[in-house]
């Protein structure tokens, strides 16, 4: 499971804008909150993300049991950051360990009704060659993105996609890369159809697949160039 966590003061969320000194590394610790028992302790993480101006902590855990837990980081408020665990088969959107599951995307010879298929500025992004379905009978990985720049709900699709169009350039023609946008039209009032078709509902969102279509990774709202590198890494592809 991972849990990505962004630090906060009372006037929000602390960018690389601040002159904050952000820790290299934090740790934490895990708790049911049906029994206050701590499950996990001194799980420790890197800093990420100095470069997209969100740094973060991708803490990573695995937890067996459904319910209610707290991140509590340590040095941090004691209320911690809550989250839920669900059973596998009430979460609808493709989970790692799934097959990933194929999709006409909008591309630049079919918009298929979205309009504009890319709301990256100045210019699209280059990953709207092929359809997902395409990408994926090609028989190797495939990195598969749905956010949108113009629209993001979090604030960090623009900087997910340029640092995905980073890790394209290094990685070549070793794995495919697609992206699809959340909205189907300018004023974004109207769900596309790829959002639809996997249950989403947040963003961005970058599925990590094997050549064999097998999820190995899902990044969800906010991830750096490094994170990309080290799930293609699992899914088979040399990075470097």
């Amino acid at each position: 499971m991972r849990l990505p966590i962004s630090l906060a003061q009372q006037s929000g969320i602390i960018t690389t804008d601040s002159d904050f000194k952000f820790p290299v590394i934090l740790t934490a610790k895990i708790v049911d909150l049906s029994t206050d028992e701590v499950i996990h302790e001194n799980i420790g993480v890197d800093l990420h993300g100095v470069e997209i101006s969100n740094p973060y902590y991708p803490f990573r855990t695995n937890i067996d049991k459904p319910g209610n837990y707290l991140l509590i980081v340590n040095g941090g408020p004691q209320n911690g950051a809550a989250f839920s665990v669900l059973e596998r088969d009430q979460v609808l959107l493709p989970k790692v360990g799934d097959t990933l599951p194929k999709f006409d995307t909008p591309t630049f010879d079919d918009a298929r009704g979205v309009d504009p298929i890319c709301t990256r500025l100045p210019k699209p992004c280059p990953f709207h060659e092929l359809t997902l379905t395409e990408a994926l009978q090609l028989k190797k990985p495939v990195a598969y993105l749905v956010g949108t720049p113009a629209h993001c709900s979090t604030g960090t699709c623009t900087p997910a996609l340029n640092q995905l169009i980073g890790v394209a350039r290094t990685v070549g023609d070793r794995a495919t890369f697609v992206h699809a946008e959340v909205y189907s039209d300018k004023a974004a009032t109207v769900v596309a159809p790829a959002v639809k078709a996997f249950a989403m509902t947040f963003e961005p969102t970058l599925f990590i697949v094997d050549a064999n279509s097998k999820i190995i990774d899902r990044l969800d709202a906010v991830f750096d160039a490094q994170e990309i590198s080290e799930a293609l890494m699992r899914a088979g592809v040399a990075t470097s």
